[in-house]
């Protein structure tokens, strides 16, 4: 247990509400990394219609990334964009993809119903969470540089719990 969270989360406004919406409407999950994947409760998720996704194993993007030299997570987010308008984006391990998905939003292409960002690490996890918040868009994410694959997947599963276990108003 580490309560060093309760001090450090940081919610926007909307975000719960955000997020149950998004689930309840049978909208997608996008990750950055397969743990992230694995953890996430699909059993609920797929009651209200929705799937799980996250390309960062994906041939193409492997290959690419190689050819350009270029993280993996960056390319998954570049792939996944076409997917992410009302989509919950649950980042838990880089802060590339983090920060490719900051760029993307920008850009005004896209808009996440939800961005749960708890990327790990002393290299741009703190940056990368500090300009989520500069979005504009619906987020949970903490500060510092703890976080990971587990903290998102619980975080996206405590939702999926409230969507399944709390009464539309």
């Amino acid at each position: 247990t580490d309560l060093d969270y309760a001090k450090e989360m940081s919610f926007h406004e909307k975000a719960i509400e955000s997020g149950l919406s998004a689930i309840r409407e049978g909208r997608n999950i996008i990750c950055d990394v397969s743990m992230v994947k694995a953890g996430i409760n699909k059993k609920i998720l797929s009651t209200f219609g929705g799937k799980v996704i996250c390309f960062i194993n994906d041939e193409d993007v492997i290959k690419k990334a190689s050819q350009l030299n270029i993280a993996r997570a960056i390319l998954a987010m570049r792939k996944a964009a076409k997917l992410m308008d009302g989509a919950i984006i649950s980042i838990g391990n880089a802060p590339t993809a983090l920060f490719e998905l900051c760029r993307i939003a920008r850009s005004g292409k896209v808009r996440p119903a939800l961005i749960i960002g708890i990327p790990v690490g002393f290299v741009g996890a703190v940056d990368s969470k500090k300009e989520l918040i500069s979005l504009g868009i619906p987020y949970i994410t903490n500060s510092g540089t703890k976080g990971g694959s587990s903290v998102a997947a619980a975080i996206t599963n405590a939702l999926l719990k409230l969507a399944k276990d709390t009464p539309l108003r």
